[in-house]
């Protein structure tokens, strides 16, 4: 009897551990500004997870200091990491993910860069919140004077500004 009783304490335990492990994302409680879609485990609108800022704000959060193409000085960038929306999403088995802008001008991204690399989507541009006519709300910003690889035209173009959705493919 016993063992029967110990047997199904650890087939319960089992399924908690799958049930916790496939929760959906809290709801929005704020205005959406992120949309992600595609090969992803983790939603709370349907097959989609959306985000508003408070929800990306709790991601883990970096801060970069780089210059860009886009200015002529260096500037500190703060947002989550892209391996934390990864994460926060369940992304499972995407290569690639598509990431849109407002204007509909979109890039395609290995996911391996978001995973190798410190990648923020950030929110705020020295120390401010971006607005939409200053490439916000959310824009792609690679860490480009730590690692001067990256300062090329293949990882300017995936630089995304004013993202309004992710599709992982």
């Amino acid at each position: 009897m016993r063992r029967i009783f110990l047997e199904f304490i650890c087939v319960v335990a089992l399924l908690s551990v799958g049930v916790v492990h496939a929760q959906a994302l809290p709801e929005p409680n704020g205005a959406v500004i992120l949309t992600v879609s595609g090969k992803i485990t983790h939603t709370n609108f349907g097959d989609r997870a959306v985000f508003d800022r408070e929800m990306l704000e709790a991601l883990e959060q970096k801060i970069t200091e780089t210059t860009t193409p886009w200015s002529e000085t260096k500037d500190r960038y703060e947002g989550p990491l892209g391996r934390a929306l990864l994460d926060a999403v369940g992304v499972e088995g995407a290569e690639t993910m598509v990431i849109t802008a407002l204007n509909d001008y979109s890039a395609e991204v290995p996911v391996s860069d978001f995973m190798q690399i410190d990648v923020i989507l950030a929110l705020k541009h020295n120390d401010a919140y971006m607005r939409v006519r200053d490439k916000g709300p959310l824009f792609v910003i690679y860490p480009f004077d730590d690692e001067p690889k990256l300062k090329n035209e293949l990882y300017y173009n995936r630089s995304v500004w004013q993202i309004r959705a992710i599709e992982f493919r």
